[in-house]
């Protein structure tokens, strides 16, 4: 899903933002149903007509009543609260004109439908109630002055029935508006889903890619400048130089290709192991490479790690070795792993002075080193310390747990 977004983002604006989705209801109006409701009312109710003998005849009137209705329902997204209104008017005249009983109805209940799901709860009833009422003054009491003439009016059993027929229309047009606001929610909550999903993996690409670059360009400018200070008196050294630079950007190409290969390939691209603490003699072979001598030591019973974790371990020790590279004069650094009962201790130490490069701090005031190991350690649920030491030089403290975070599923409780 993440690859999709990023695919749309490319194309140009936020992935969320041109996703597909619903046309808003304002943006269009629905002929289609209109004019399969015209055409099926005007049908039925010629049809309903012939078993009707003490109705009035359908005539043009009638005719332009029975398609009044389905033509008012064009409206019933943009003016919800009017067509109930007017719909419910044009079936009452139809009925007090004595026009035979039929789908006329069924343009009330649909205008009553939408008004109810779009909210407009008290007019539904109040059209509602008001159609109703009207057909039963008519049918009871004004029956003689309306035609037909000499008709018997409406039995108060079929007022009844028509009455309660029409009351079912609200509540299952207010189940129908529940539904829709459940669906809506939710599929705002998958999008939000969808841009934090995509949000997190341009943060982790980026984490990756600032990991990688880092610390090979460290090493590159490093060994870059030794070359070119003894590219005159030293060829051997110079040529060792070189052969490191060459490496480290060998190796930073590679990764950085891997990082780059999950945004252009579509589907689940193949991809090599990402690194952990076995990579561990690397690091120290190309911080050997700049100059500093890195010592490791393991303390406790080392079990496998969650691949995560022992992503974000690698990741702490490289870009801590790297600080110690860049802002540091030290000459060795010492890297300390302590397994504990579902935690991992890190300990990075050096023992020289900062270099002035980007401040005494070994480079918190500059750049995003410690900012990116804090992150990935507080994505797990970790915490880090950085500080300089009592006893001169710098230290980076990095304590991971190694097992599921507990999920909270309500206040003051947890599963496991």
């Amino acid at each position: 899903m993440h690859r999709a977004l990023l695919r749309h983002r490319r194309r140009g604006g936020p992935p969320w933002r041109r996703l597909p989705g619903p046309a808003r209801p304002e943006a269009r109006i629905p002929w289609r149903s209109a004019l399969f409701l015209a055409v099926f009312t005007m049908a039925g109710a010629h049809f309903a007509a012939e078993g009707q003998t003490g109705r009035e005849p359908l005539d043009l009137l009638a005719r332009l009543l029975l398609l009044a209705g389905p033509a008012l329902l064009l409206l019933r997204l943009r003016l919800p609260r009017f067509t109930v209104y007017a719909v419910a008017g044009v079936c009452l005249v139809y009925l007090a004109a004595g026009y035979p009983y039929g789908p006329v109805f069924l343009s009330v209940v649909v205008a009553a439908f939408s008004a109810v799901v779009s909210g407009r709860r008290v007019a539904a009833w109040t059209a509602l109630g008001a159609l109703w009422a009207g057909h039963l003054a008519a049918g009871l009491w004004l029956h003689p002055w309306l035609p037909p003439e000499g008709g018997s009016g409406t039995p108060l059993l079929q007022a009844l029935v028509i009455g309660a027929w029409l009351a079912v229309v609200v509540p299952v047009a207010e189940l129908a508006r529940v539904r829709r606001e459940q669906w809506a929610r939710e599929r705002e909550e998958r999008v939000r889903a969808e841009e934090r999903r995509a949000d997190e993996e341009r943060l982790r690409i980026a984490r990756e890619l600032h990991d990688v670059l880092a610390h090979s360009v460290s090493v590159i400018n490093v060994q870059a400048g030794v070359g070119l200070a003894l590219l005159d008196s030293d060829p051997e050294q110079a040529r060792s130089a070189l052969t490191t630079i060459k490496s480290a950007s060998k190796e930073a190409l590679g990764e950085v290709r891997q990082v780059l290969d999950t945004l252009r390939t579509p589907g689940a691209a193949p991809r090599a192991p990402a690194p952990g603490l076995e990579r561990l003699p690397e690091l120290a072979e190309h911080a050997a490479g700049a100059g500093l001598r890195v010592t490791t030591e393991t303390v406790g019973e080392a079990v496998p790690l969650p691949p995560g974790a022992d992503l974000a371990a690698f990741r702490i020790v490289q870009e801590a070795l790297t600080n110690v590279v860049r802002h540091s004069a030290a000459r060795t650094a010492r890297v300390r792993l302590v397994h504990g009962p579902g935690t991992l201790e890190i300990t990075v130490d050096d023992d020289g002075p900062p270099s002035g490069a980007d401040g005494p701090d070994g480079g918190t005031s500059g750049g995003n080193g410690l900012a990116g190991m804090r992150e990935r350690a507080a994505v797990l649920g970790g915490g880090i310390e950085a500080g300089p030491r009592p006893d001169g030089g710098f230290r980076v403290r990095a304590v991971l747990p190694t097992r599921p975070a507990a999920h909270r599923t309500g206040p003051g409780e947890e599963t496991p």
